[in-house]
């Protein structure tokens, strides 16, 4: 059966070289009895390529079952796929049979395959590599023959590197990868589509035939479809519903888009930037932290006018930059004390043609006011004012929990 008989008998619409491709793949793979992951989209049309592949094979004639696993909880899952024996646990009040047992020699379509739990995963290995499987709570081993067709709407390589999918599983069923291209690489194929679907819904509700004019045309082609097929059906179906001129302009159109420039121009968070919370007293301990630099830098040019009897040359080198060199200045550690001087004796300078007379007594001036003391000397007064409570702790500071374990931590408490 060539590519044009298959969709005219799966009632697919378009020309789209990549769908064009993707038919073919599960034309060839649908005569054999290896796994295909099927990979697209939301909305795409992977369920009609299992469809393609089991209606094209020798199990036609057998049992074909769609299950969407990540509709199913992950407490139940296990039993829905391999049965389980009554009493296996509570509320199984006699034994059941599973799909895999149920649909014995026809094909099982194994939807949002990447939301499977983990558990279930190494089952359903088993299944795929020897056709055994054990009901829960039993013991005795089963047998079956099924053909399995997953499919997912997430990069499943990524589930793997991220520990949520086996990566035997992710191989296993990875035999035959069948991409479904999404609605905007297939411009050609939009208004195709939009006019079957509204010629379907105009006789199933009895109005008038629905026409968009060029402008409207243009809007729905360049239009991105994250929804992909599925939004488009339920747009022509609103249109066909609900508008009384049959003629569609631009402007009516974009009133059943959602428009996608609003949410772009909106603030965002770039994924791979760090996300923290930030409370009104953690951006004062930030303020605070900055006029600590400032005085430090502060310090070192008082210091360098009284020993140089005057601004020495690297400080007036770099002028313009003075108020800026805090940023470069290494914090004294939480347990090092503030910069110390010790001033000898009188010293008589002149700064800028202005005579200064500045007479220090001979003293070591030293001070603590370490903020990273006081913070950590006041979490742990609120820790064991609590007895060590974090929640009623961070109450008591005026912090989120989740910022005093933060602080914790930073601090080593």
């Amino acid at each position: 059966m060539d590519i044009q008989e298959i969709k005219q008998r799966f009632g697919i619409i378009g020309n789209s070289p990549l769908l064009n491709r993707a038919i073919n793949i599960a034309n060839q793979v649908a005569p054999t009895d290896i796994s295909v992951l099927i990979t697209g989209e939301s909305g795409s049309g992977k369920e009609v390529f299992s469809h393609i592949i089991h209606q094209m094979s020798p199990r036609k004639h057998g049992p074909f079952i769609a299950v969407n696993c990540g509709a199913i909880p992950e407490g139940t899952i296990d039993s829905e796929l391999f049965g389980h024996e009554k009493g296996a646990y509570t509320g199984a009040v006699g034994e059941r049979k599973g799909y895999f047992e149920t649909v014995n020699g026809g094909t099982i379509f194994l939807d949002e395959i990447a939301e499977m739990p983990l558990g279930t995963q190494a089952r359903l290995l088993r299944v795929l590599e020897s056709g055994q499987y054990i009901r829960v709570g039993s013991s005795k081993v089963e047998k079956t023959n099924v053909r399995v067709i997953a499919a997912t709407n997430v990069d499943v390589y990524d589930a793997v590197k991220a520990g949520k999918f086996r990566e035997d599983l992710y191989y296993r069923l990875n035999t035959v990868p069948l991409r479904i291209p999404p609605l905007r690489d297939r411009k050609e194929d939009i208004f195709l589509i939009f006019r079957k679907f509204t010629s379907d819904f105009t006789d199933k509700y009895r109005t008038p035939p629905i026409q968009l004019d060029d402008e409207a045309q243009q809007v729905l082609i360049n239009y991105s479809w994250p929804g992909n097929v599925r939004q488009l059906k339920n747009m022509a179906e609103q249109l066909a519903v609900l508008e009384r001129d049959r003629v569609i302009t631009a402007a009516t159109l974009l009133t059943y888009i959602p428009h996608e420039a609003s949410r772009s121009n909106l603030p965002m968070r770039l994924d791979n930037q760090p996300k923290e919370d930030f409370s009104e007293r953690d951006i004062l301990y930030k303020v605070l932290f900055d006029m600590k630099r400032d005085m430090v830098e502060l310090k070192k040019l008082v210091a360098d006018i009284i020993e140089h009897g005057g601004v020495s040359q690297h400080y007036q080198n770099n002028s313009p930059a003075i108020t800026q060199l805090y940023r470069d200045i290494e914090l004294p550690q939480a347990n090092d004390h503030d910069t110390q001087f010790t001033l000898q004796q009188p010293v008589n300078n002149t700064v800028n043609n202005n005579d200064y007379n500045i007479t220090h007594d001979a003293e070591e001036v030293e001070e603590s006011l370490s903020l990273i003391e006081k913070e950590s000397d006041l979490i742990r007064k609120a820790l064991k004012k609590h007895k060590g409570k974090r929640k009623l702790a961070a109450n008591e500071l005026g912090i989120s929990e989740r910022t005093l374990y933060r602080k914790i931590k930073e601090l080593d408490l």
